[in-house]
């Protein structure tokens, strides 16, 4: 599996810190199931995707908003929108 040295050394790259000693057992069992869907045999099923010709998609049309849209915010105040505290 993946070295306690080889998470730490990516979670400083990502610039997270690790105080939680779980998070490596979190990690192993994250690989873990990783490692379960490779090796589960897919290569060999067929993707069906539904193609659909340029002439059918609709055409773009811009419609220009004749109002300051910035103004119509709920938090806007003055030169900044006011947005949830991020944790």
């Amino acid at each position: 599996m993946v070295s306690r040295k080889e998470i730490e050394h990516v979670a400083k790259l990502m610039r997270i810190e690790i105080d939680d000693p779980t998070i490596y057992e979190g990690v192993d069992k994250m690989i873990g199931y990783f490692d379960i869907l490779d090796s589960a045999g897919v290569e060999s099923e067929e993707i069906s995707a539904r193609e659909i010709e340029l002439s059918n998609l609709r055409e773009d049309k811009h419609i220009p908003f004749g109002e300051k849209l910035i103004e119509k915010l709920n938090h806007y105040k003055g030169t900044y929108v006011r947005a949830p505290k991020m944790v």
